[in-house]
């Protein structure tokens, strides 16, 4: 993780917000490279699920919405994460990332250790529950531990529990619910009359927006509303690079449909096209998996959630969740609004409330993800021939920054150079392009590989001294190099960019 992290750094992926003031944690920058890549995802994202279906609309709605939006779907009320304080150090940790477990001997607890959630949380709580019986010289046979999280600890249990910082018992507080949006202000004064939030999830601006939609858009169960936007939430512990943090981008869908329709099937094929639509812009299928919630610690108004999760080097985290949500987000709001949130079915001549199957997935997340899976390092050799570390990004031509390099052989020679720009400047008005015409020929293609580009043409002296006018194609994973033409580079272009 730390070699994608600054390899994010060096080449202009991501940066820390606000870095030369010390940074802001939970916020980040995306740089040249960085914004175009999530601008390719999006735009892969918005022109699969909207553009190329006929059952699907687009809309864009505000980030700051009426308080009563939040207080009707339930956000002002629940939308909380439990969080534990440690009263010695000061910090503060979510409930469900800090683990504990008793030390058993001889079928006695003798007392309980911690640790913070990670790929190794088990291994952790055992290995410290080992030198915990060792520095107590206590005799027998030490039981293996069954790690919990915070919120299972009993009354009794919590004052036992170290805290991951001090390492001592005593220190750690309760549960206690900390609501994680942000909150502001609308208008000229400070008081409750004024008070909003940042929104902690666009989809409730889409169900907002449903009946403006119906009533505008010629739309027909079954139907989906997409939208692509900012969500904030005032996480308690940012971690893992972009993967949890403060200020994100969400993409989602609400697909409505009819209350009798067969509402498992809907959300059976919602789930497999979101697992093909990850394979499409490059996911590997075998770092992919499904992991379906209990029905137990369902949302009382789901019917299925199931989440799409995928294997980062810090774990296998959820990636897309795809929710079956009933008709409960409606309701709500045409309960507190007092206006009806109804479509009207041609077939019974009844208006009827529609249910909703929900796919929701942060843009950050899938980057983090291609990024994480596109790393990879192996071996080339030099301009001298000796072998050498090659550090190369494997990213899909839909969703790479830049999908094709230009590179004249030498930049002292008019002709090379002329040819160069001519085909760069034809280039770039249909696609990302970048020319380079510093340094050897196979630092530059060094530089290319690094940054995840999939071609490299080389305008060499074949392509100005002999007929046929062509260059030298060189691909980024095999790094194998051919003859092309200007119609055949276009062609190859317009087939794997999509």
């Amino acid at each position: 993780m730390d070699a994608i992290v600054a390899l994010a750094k060096r080449r202009g992926f991501i940066f820390q917000s606000s870095e030369i003031y010390g940074g802001l944690n939970g916020f980040f920058d995306y740089g040249p490279l960085g914004s175009e890549l999530k601008k390719n995802i999006r735009d892969c994202w918005w022109n699969d699920m909207v553009r190329r279906r006929d059952d699907i609309v687009g809309i864009e709605t505000s980030i700051i919405m009426h308080p009563k939006v939040w207080e009707a779907s339930g956000h002002v009320a629940g939308f909380t994460d439990p969080l534990v304080d440690c009263k010695v150090s000061k910090q503060r940790y979510r409930a469900d990332q800090l683990f504990f477990a008793a030390v058993v001997v001889e079928g006695q607890t003798v007392g309980y250790v911690s640790a913070l959630e990670s790929e190794k949380t088990a291994e952790e709580l055992q290995a410290a529950a080992e030198n915990f019986k060792r520095k107590k010289a206590l005799q027998g046979k030490l039981e293996p531990v069954q790690p919990k999280d915070m919120t299972e600890a009993q009354p009794d249990e919590v004052a036992k529990i170290p805290s991951p910082a001090t390492g001592e018992p005593g220190s750690l507080t309760p549960p206690r619910a900390f609501n994680m949006m942000f909150e502001t202000y609308v208008g000229a004064l400070r008081d409750d009359s004024a008070k909003a939030y940042l929104r902690p999830e666009t989809a409730q601006g889409m169900f907002v927006d449903f009946k403006n939609v119906v009533d505008t858009g010629r739309v027909k169960l079954p139907f989906g509303i997409a939208q692509i936007g900012k969500s904030f939430r005032n996480e308690i512990t940012p971690r893992n690079f972009i993967f949890r943090s403060r200020e994100f981008e969400q993409m989602e869908m609400e697909y409505f449909i009819h209350p009798d329709a067969d509402w498992l099937k809907c959300h059976e094929e919602w789930l497999q096209w979101c697992r093909a639509w990850l394979i499409s812009i490059g996911l590997p299928e075998s770092h992919l998996s499904l992991y379906e919630h209990p029905k137990a610690k369902l949302a009382f108004y789901s019917r299925r959630t199931v989440d799409i999760m995928f294997k980062y080097p810090f774990g296998v985290q959820e990636l897309w969740g795809i929710a079956a949500r009933s008709d409960y987000d409606l309701k709500q709001h045409q309960q507190a609004s007092g206006v009806p949130q109804t479509y009207f079915d041609e077939a019974t001549k009844q208006k009827v409330v529609p249910h909703v199957i929900e796919p929701a997935v942060g843009v950050d997340r899938i980057l983090l993800a291609v990024l994480c899976a596109a790393y990879t390092e192996d071996e080339a050799p030099d301009d001298k021939g000796r072998m050498e570390k090659r550090i190369v990004l494997r990213l899909s031509p839909r969703i790479a920054p830049i999908k094709v390099a230009v590179l004249p052989l030498l930049k002292n020679k008019e002709a090379l150079v002329g040819r160069a720009k001519a085909l760069h400047a034809k280039l770039k008005r249909q696609y990302a392009t970048f020319y380079d015409d510093g340094g050897a020929i196979g630092r530059r293609y060094r530089r290319q590989d690094e940054i995840g580009t999939p071609w490299c043409v080389t305008i060499d002296f074949d392509t100005i001294e002999k007929p046929g006018d062509t260059f030298t194609l060189r691909e980024r994973d095999s790094m194998a190099q051919r003859r092309i033409t200007e119609a055949e580079l276009f062609a190859m272009l317009a087939e794997r960019v999509d």
